[in-house]
């Protein structure tokens, strides 16, 4: 392990089969989208699953753990990160399942097989571009803002890697709703059901979970609510759940 893991890096635990990741504090660290989109992804027994903009690695090792995926690759434009996202790889022993692949998305429907995949999922940078960065090439701006790839790179190349009646789920902000059913359907991803993921029963929601169907039958279904914390401040039921912790032995 102290091979794997660098001085200014520290291993998370992430409660689930002890899965760990390697992390570093003063990047971009995980925080519950990838947890909600790993969890609400269907990933069936031998399916291929690509994660477009996999950053450390965290939706492709939660789902080697939740799912019984054959092979999951994950896509990583920032070489530090990648090579991150490799050794936590490596540290859970996943190397026959979960690959890495250090490029830019843009550029994998000429480096992968294309229509291979049954699925895909996204957790991409959710601030549009032009968003007066300071520093454009930093680990977080690249994680958070259009830098490195836009929505429509990710629904095309999605698009590409998918099988005919393949599932894409991707985690965003309501306010790209319009543009990502646009995207979408332009790229023959049918919206087939939608997911608001609000801080409380008081507030509006801030996040959503979208599922396509390649070349779905037009049929939107929009699910109950998830509510992230209760009034008093508090982890959900569902959350709990879905993080797979045991409210009474393991409160947040």
């Amino acid at each position: 392990m102290n091979n794997l893991v660098l001085s200014h890096e520290r291993v998370d635990d992430l409660q689930c089969k002890g899965l760990r990741l390697i992390q570093n504090p003063k990047g971009f660290c995980f925080g519950i989208d990838a947890v909600l989109l790993s969890n609400f992804a269907q990933v069936k027994r031998n399916s291929k699953v690509m994660d477009l903009g996999t950053g450390t690695g965290i939706i492709p090792i939660l789902l080697a753990g939740k799912t019984e995926a054959k092979e999951i690759l994950g896509v990583e434009i920032q070489e530090e990160v990648a090579n991150m996202a490799n050794r936590s790889v490596k540290l859970n022993n996943l190397e026959e399942r979960v690959k890495i692949l250090n490029e830019d998305l843009k550029d994998i429907p000429s480096k992968v097989e294309n229509y291979t995949f049954d699925v895909v999922v996204s957790n991409p940078p959710y601030m549009n571009s032009g968003g007066g960065l300071l520093n454009p090439e930093s680990m977080k701006a690249i994680s958070r803002h259009e830098v490195k790839c836009n929505l429509e790179d990710v629904i095309y190349t999605a698009f590409k890697m998918l099988k005919d009646r393949g599932s894409f789920y991707m985690i965003h902000r309501p306010h790209r709703l319009v543009d990502i059913i646009h995207l979408c359907r332009k790229y023959k991803l049918e919206p087939k059901k939608i997911r608001f993921i609000h801080p409380n029963k008081n507030k509006k929601p801030n996040i959503f979970l979208i599922e396509c169907a390649k070349y779905g039958r037009p049929e939107l279904k929009f699910m109950d609510p998830l509510y992230v914390y209760t009034e008093d401040g508090q982890y959900t039921e569902e959350i709990h759940h879905i993080y797979g912790r045991d409210k009474e032995k393991n409160p947040f």
